[in-house]
C-alpha cells in the first residue's frame, strides 16, 4: 500500500506541474511578444520624432525636452508601461515639431 500512495502522489504532482506549464509558458510567451512590440512601436516613433527635429529649423524646447524622455525611457528599457510612455513622449515631440514646421 506504501509503494501505491507514493506512485499516485508524484502522478498527481507530474500532473500539476504539466498543467501549470501548459498555461503559463503561452501566457509568458504572449506577453514578451507583446513588448517586443511595443518596445519596436516606441523606437520606431522616437525616430519619427527625430526625422521632424532634422526637419525643422525652428527650436522647440518643449519637444527637445520630450524627445530626451523617451530616449531615456528606451536606453533603461522596462516593461510595456515604459514603452509606451516612450511612445507617447516621442509622438507628441513629433507632433511639437511638425506644428513648429508648419508655422
Amino acid at each position: 500500500m506504501s509503494w501505491t500512495w507514493w506512485v499516485w502522489s508524484l502522478g498527481g504532482a507530474a500532473l500539476l506541474c504539466a498543467g501549470f506549464a501548459a498555461a503559463y509558458v503561452p501566457r509568458r510567451r504572449a506577453r514578451r511578444r507583446a513588448a517586443a512590440v511595443e518596445w519596436s512601436t516606441a523606437r520606431a516613433a522616437i525616430t519619427r520624432a527625430e526625422v521632424s527635429r532634422d526637419a525643422t529649423s525652428a527650436a522647440v524646447p518643449e519637444a527637445e525636452r520630450l524627445l530626451a524622455r523617451a530616449r531615456h525611457l528606451a536606453a533603461d528599457g522596462g516593461g510595456s508601461a515604459a514603452a509606451r510612455a516612450a511612445a507617447d513622449c516621442a509622438t507628441e515631440a513629433d507632433r511639437l515639431w511638425r506644428e513648429a514646421a508648419d508655422v
